[in-house]
């Protein structure tokens, strides 16, 4: 008992002691009262504590601190550092109000959120606030004129709104403001244009209009200005050239039209010149070449035209030109070789003629050469890769002829894209010689003499294309699939012969494209060790034996074309039990038997397997028994009369259908079921096939044809002007396949009119079934799922296909419960046939004009809001608004709740991944958004992935 009074006496005793040492020591006070009202899960500031022996110096124990700095005699605190220290929570103004000789406070890179303190304010000493990289909302607060000795302000990267504060004007002393990354709207005031001292202005990524004051011309200090990436309107004003000191200039993505002025050649110190992505027209000024020091000028995806001024030759610092995506003419000039600093040169997509400078990389250490989609002839500089430096070569989609030179210094080339031209001779790579190459595209030239048979040593190669050089010839270098990097190998038209090469050590590729060629011998049985190939064309060969039953067990196999071989035996029944499986094609060989009685196999339809006559089975004919001469005759002769009768029919139902609508053609998707316009206009007159409709769209219509398969139909009326637009626009459309679509099947049209054809799928929308409890497991599968198909039309179809109307309704159910996107592309479709579809500009290389781009950044938000509906069961509907002005941490535990994760860590965490991903998806300004290429990676830690 005597112990125990004793410990009671001792732990008194020690608290005292605290209470004494904190009242003498103010600064440690606060600190550790700060540090219990913020959220530090990291256990950064773990370390800020009393020890057990209290404070036996004197001196503040917070300078002993994690991220904190005093004075010589460690009794006043002049610096707090807390940045990156996953710190989160509102920010408390109190117990900061307390170290008022702070000159420097650093809370960066963390999660504080809320309005910031007002307080913070009264910390007149500071010279240094970085407030970056959190989440502080609301109007910027009065008061920060009191900080008479700040210099630097970064509050780079939150969520403020409301205006730009002018109270900054007023800070005599300030060098570097930094507003940029958050919602501030309204125009840049135009006192802004009255600090004295000002060095570095950021203000990009934000919401602000109207017109760029001219005042801005009056900061003589400033040497660096970002002002992008805003939506104002006018012109940029001259009076900019008056900033004398400036350095670097960036007003891209900012909406700016006119002509770029030429008074901007007075700005004599400017290093860096960034202009991109506005509608910005006229030539470039001849007096730019004023500016000697500059090293960057970009001024791509504007509405530039005229020539390349010759004066630019005196600019010899020039490290980076970029004109891309404009409607510049004329040709380069020869001058522009002899720029000794020219590392980058992007010229692609404008009207560009003639020749390329014949010196182009002798004087220079040229690193990325971008002409495609221009119209240049010739051939190619001999000493493109004379600097040794040059790692990406694209010059596709010119018309340029001769031998590709052997690009014998260009050993630091990653990629390579020559496409769409008229190079001839040998290929002269000699792929030892590129450890570091990953992209080959030589595809549409005439190229002979084969592929080099050293390919297996280029180790670091992903995609190679020689497609469409019908006179390459040669053969398949034996050890190419065992390339450990290989994903995509494309040799399509190239008059190949021999065998295919064993499939040793093929785990990476994914495509193979080999269809029209001469190859011979049968298809190896160790492509089993493929076990990532999604897509194999060999069609159009002389490919003789069975099918290997290997193929048909690949997991992730979507596209199998083997259709105009000299196959034989039946189809594997493994196919059947492809959970992948979209498309199949053997028509035009040798197979017979049976066609396994699954679902995935009888959907191909009749295309798939015709050309077989020992094949039966739905869809073609069954496999019956014999029968004897006399019922032969007499089903010969009921035969016989049906058909008259049919045709009867038929007869009458076109004649009824053109009228004065013309002849009606059918247009059916090469791999996939092939109807005839008879088909589908039969298929209408049959009561028996126009079935209530599907409850997911109310625009389709069920049919079921003549040919057994039950597709959905949706008609649409057009004018006679609008049908080859159209049309194209369809055929773009049903080009696009991938286990996330629904498949366009084809189209029957006449002048007046069109019926689409898709695949019927019964199972329902995801509308429909929001509020159906599932796993965490499956939504996943839903998230990825649609991410994927959207990752397809974004990014791997060129040019790329916004889906124009993404949203939980057109999100459709096939039998094994995977999603699929329904009526992509119908929108801008529907633009088409009306005429009221805007104007689009040429297509950038790799990219897409402005208007789609707009539409792809909008499939994106509705993602973000798919997500959110998935995730709330229902409950959060167009939320992408709202979710962004809750807090976070409220979203995440509504969200908890929802899915029943209150109690568990490992779905918690997985939430918030999946919880950021909608929020950034979701981001107001459409630039904030991630691609879906983006996306997809941000997913792909989830559970069930998916294939």
């Amino acid at each position: 008992m005597q112990i125990l009074i004793w410990s009671y006496f001792d732990l008194l005793i020690f608290f005292m002691l605290i209470a004494v040492v904190l009242a003498a020591d103010p600064y440690s006070d606060a600190l550790l009262s700060l540090k219990s009202e913020i959220i530090d899960d990291s256990k950064s500031l773990d370390d800020w504590k009393v020890p057990s022996e209290g404070n036996i110096s004197g001196k503040i124990l917070a300078c002993s601190w994690s991220g904190v700095e005093c004075n010589e005699n460690s009794t006043i605190v002049t610096s707090l550092n807390l940045c990156m220290k996953n710190l989160a929570g509102k920010l408390p103004g109190k117990q900061l109000g307390v170290l008022t000789q702070l000159a420097g406070l650093n809370i960066s890179q963390n999660s504080f959120s809320g309005e910031i303190p007002v307080e913070i304010f009264n910390l007149t000493n500071l010279r240094i606030l970085d407030i970056s990289g959190n989440n502080f909302s609301g109007r910027f607060p009065r008061g920060i004129t009191s900080m008479k000795n700040l210099v630097h302000f970064d509050a780079l990267s939150n969520s403020f709104s409301g205006p730009l504060p002018v109270e900054v004007t007023e800070l005599e002393s300030l060098k570097v403001l930094n507003l940029a990354g958050s919602y501030f709207d309204g125009p840049i005031p135009s006192s802004y244009g009255s600090f004295k001292r000002l060095e570095y202005l950021h203000l990009a990524g934000n919401s602000l209009t109207g017109k760029i004051p001219p005042e801005l011309g009056n900061l003589k200090t400033v040497t660096h200005m970002e002002i992008g990436y805003n939506f104002y309107e006018g012109n940029i004003p001259w009076q900019l050239s008056n900033m004398s000191e400036l350095q670097y200039l960036d007003i891209a993505g900012s909406n700016l039209s006119g002509s770029i002025p030429r008074e901007l050649s007075n700005l004599t110190k400017l290093e860096s010149l960034f202009l991109f992505r506005n509608r910005l027209t006229g030539p470039i000024p001849w007096e730019f070449s004023r500016i000697v020091p500059l090293i960057d000028l970009d001024l791509s995806d504007n509405l530039i035209s005229g020539p390349i001024p010759e004066s630019f030759a005196v600019l010899k610092n020039l490290r980076l030109l970029s004109l891309m995506f404009n409607e510049m003419n004329g040709t380069v000039p020869e001058s522009l070789a002899e720029l000794p600093s020219m590392e980058i040169l992007f010229i692609w997509n404008n009207f560009f003629t003639g020749t390329l400078p014949k010196n182009l990389g002798m004087n220079s250490k040229l690193r990325w050469l971008d002409v495609s989609n221009n119209s240049f002839i010739g051939s190619i500089p001999p000493g493109i890769c004379a600097g040794g430096k040059l790692f990406k070569l694209m010059l596709f989609s010119n018309n340029f002829t001769g031998n590709l030179p052997p690009l014998s210094n260009c050993s630091s080339l990653v990629r390579i894209r020559v496409e769409d031209n008229s190079f001839s001779g040998e290929i002269p790579l000699k792929f030892s010689n590129f450890p570091d190459i990953t992209y080959i595209d030589l595809s549409k030239n005439r190229f002979t003499g084969g592929i080099p048979s050293d390919i297996s040593r280029a180790l670091k190669l992903q995609y190679f294309s020689v497609s469409n050089n019908p006179e390459l010839g040669g053969i398949i270098p034996e050890n190419t699939w065992s390339l450990p990097f290989l994903q995509n190998f494309s040799a399509s038209y190239c008059n190949i012969s021999g065998n295919l090469p064993p499939f040793r050590s093929c785990k990476s590729i994914i495509v193979i494209e080999l269809r029209m060629n001469n190859i011979s011998g049968s298809i190896p049985k160790n492509i089993s060790d493929c076990h990532s190939l999604e897509m194999i064309n060999l069609a159009s060969n002389h490919l003789s034996g069975h099918i290997p039953k290997e193929i048909a067990s690949l997991p992730s196999l979507v596209f199998v074309d083997l259709s105009h071989n000299d196959l034989i035996g039946s189809i594997p029944v493994e196919f059947g039990k492809s959970s992948s499986l979209v498309l199949l094609n053997v028509s035009y060989n040798d197979i017979s038997g049976t066609i396994p009685s699954k679902k995935v196999l009888r959907s191909m339809g009749r295309s798939a397997y015709i050309g077989n006559p020992e094949l039966c089975g739905k869809p073609l004919k069954s496999c019956s028994n014999p029968i004897n001469g006399k019922k032969l005759r007499l089903i010969l002769l009921v035969s016989a009369g049906a058909v008259i009768l049919m045709a009867a029919i038929i007869f009458g139902l076109i004649y009824r259908q053109k009228g004065s609508k013309g002849q009606w053609q059918m247009n059916s998707f090469i791999g996939l079921p092939q109807f005839t316009a008879n088909d589908i206009l039969r298929s209408f007159d049959c009561a028996n096939s126009m079935e209530e409709l599907p409850p997911y769209s109310g625009a389709f219509c069920k049919a079921v044809l003549p040919t057994g398969i039950t597709v959905l139909v949706k008609k649409l009326e057009w004018e006679p002007k609008r049908v080859k637009v159209a049309s194209e626009s369809i055929t773009q459309l049903g080009s696009a396949r991938h286990m996330n679509l629904i498949r366009l099947l084809g189209f029957c049209y006449n002048k007046q009119m069109t019926y689409l054809l898709y695949d019927y799928l019964p199972n329902g929308n995801l509308a429909e079934k929001l509020r159906m409890q599932r796993d965490w497991g499956m939504k996943c599968r839903i998230m990825i799922g649609i991410a994927k198909g959207l990752c397809f039309l974004h990014h791997d179809c060129k040019p790329a296909i916004p889906h124009g109307d993404l949203k939980s309704s057109n999100v459709i159910f096939d039998d094994n419960s995977e999603p699929r996107l329904a009526d992509v592309g119908f929108k801008h479709l529907m633009q088409l046939i009306k005429g009221t579809a805007p104007a689009t500009s040429r297509l950038a290389a790799g990219e897409s004009n402005d208007c789609i781009k707009e539409e792809l950044y909008e499939d994106i938000y509705n993602f973000g809001e798919i997500i959110l509906e998935i995730l709330s069961n229902g409950r959060l509907i167009n939320g992408g608004a709202s979710i962004h002005g809750k807090p976070k941490d409220v979203v995440l535990r509504e969200i908890y709740h929802d899915n029943e994760a209150e109690s568990t860590n490992s779905l918690q965490e997985e939430i918030k991944v999946v919880v950021d991903v909608a929020l950034l998806c979701t981001k107001s300004r459409a630039v904030d958004r991630p691609s879906m290429e983006d996306v997809l990676k941000l997913l792909s830690g989830l559970k069930a992935k998916g294939k």
